[in-house]
């Protein structure tokens, strides 16, 4: 199974969970995330399926970075929480929430039948343009920071509703266990992640 099949069986299970009832009737109740309502994550989640499109669309930049270098230029990971990056993004998903939880739901069921047709025709070595970086990635890269969003925001939204967060594919689960764990060694270090995953004590 290659990252595209695993980001499309991964997006099928966040339009499921963007459709369970306890999402609308909590929409307008704090989330699990600090200053996010329901409504403002769920849409910030569902994004991560209907932003996909429009980058395949768009014309490719000319800087090709890796994975690696995409997280080490990243800012939102390192910056506090009233940073101008996170807030942005709370004030988006916010916006976007405006449209109500059938509204989302229904765009991001529409954008995944949309992705099933495309991202399967797309060439090994397509390059898109982040929509959020003046840099690019290739797809299949862009992917594994999808499938991130998408775990961890799943978690986050499932947290939210009171209802038991659904199991991701192995292989997501394992790709965004590998980025995670990068992250946290670069945030923590490698001896304190190493210690946190192998020590009993």
């Amino acid at each position: 199974m290659n990252v595209r099949d695993v980001y499309l069986e991964s997006a099928e299970i966040t339009t499921t969970l963007v459709t369970h009832p306890a999402v609308a009737r909590c929409w307008d109740t704090p989330s699990a995330l600090a200053k996010m309502r329901v409504g403002g994550l769920t849409a910030h989640l569902v994004s991560q399926i209907i932003q996909v499109g429009p980058v395949l669309d768009a014309p490719a930049a000319d800087e090709l970075v890796s994975l690696q270098e995409h997280f080490a230029r990243s800012t939102w990971i390192d910056d506090g929480l009233d940073s101008e990056v996170h807030t942005y993004i709370r004030r988006t998903a916010e916006a976007e929430a405006t449209a109500g939880a059938p509204a989302l739901a229904t765009a991001a069921a529409t954008a995944l039948a949309e992705l099933r047709r495309r991202l399967p025709a797309e060439p090994p070595d397509r390059v898109i343009q982040l929509p959020f970086g003046p840099w690019s990635l290739t797809l299949d890269d862009y992917l594994v920071t999808r499938l991130l969003e998408l775990t961890v925001h799943g978690d986050d939204l499932a947290t939210s509703i009171g209802v038991e967060t659904p199991a991701v594919p192995p292989a997501c689960f394992d790709t965004v266990v590998g980025v995670l764990s990068h992250l946290a060694a670069r945030r923590h270090g490698q001896t304190a992640l190493l210690r946190a995953l192998s020590r009993a004590e």
